[in-house]
């Protein structure tokens, strides 16, 4: 247990809570590459984050993967208002109405930019031209909460007719998704992390 709790991690983590922490040292920062489904899930949990804590979410994950039909966009976009009321009635999940209007209607741009890009995943990582960004943050401090990136992504997604996409939900999906490297330099995932990234092949 003494060594677990003396490894150095980012700032941000809450070290008493497991899943947090393992959410960090497994899934935060790794480039996520070849799943829509898994991306369609990304977008739709940050959406659901807005103005709430990010384990708030976490802890919701399963309950949202079970009500969304595991995130598949092609079944979220043929949602109804039956399912819509399903949905609120739903303590697993956030029950805000247009928050949840907005993943049915974000699964319906999704599919639109499947069908222009050939996958979610190409359009999305042409944003960095395939390559994870590789950030040196040095404390929590630097970290910022948008980008130029981030801001030229929300505004693109929004001419699609994307909801809950602004510049700050962007960035901190880049952020999950490895897009950018955002451990601090001082945290043991952000040289694997990078790594990671070496090894995976640009689409």
């Amino acid at each position: 247990m003494g060594h677990w709790m003396s490894i150095t991690r980012c700032g941000w983590v809450n070290l008493n809570d497991p899943l947090y922490v393992h959410y960090h040292d497994t899934e935060w920062g790794v480039p996520l590459r070849g799943s829509d489904h898994a991306l369609f899930e990304r977008i739709t949990l940050e959406g659901a984050q807005a103005g709430l804590s990010w384990i708030t979410i976490l802890r919701k994950r399963e309950q949202y993967r079970a009500a969304f039909d595991g995130f598949d966009p092609a079944i979220v976009a043929r949602y109804d208002e039956a399912k819509v009321a399903q949905l609120l009635a739903n303590p697993g999940i956030v029950r805000n109405r247009a928050k949840i209007a907005a993943a049915i209607n974000n699964a319906r741009c999704f599919l639109d930019v499947q069908s222009e890009f050939g996958s979610f995943d190409a359009y999305l990582w042409r944003y960095v031209d395939g390559v994870p960004l590789q950030n040196q943050w040095r404390s929590l401090s630097e970290l910022p909460a948008e980008t130029d990136i981030s801001r030229a992504m929300s505004k693109d997604l929004r001419t699609r007719g994307f909801k809950f996409v602004g510049a700050t939900i962007c960035y901190a999906m880049m952020q999950a998704i490895g897009m950018v490297n955002d451990h601090t330099v001082d945290c043991y995932r952000h040289n694997e992390v990078r790594d990671i990234g070496k090894e995976q092949p640009s689409p």
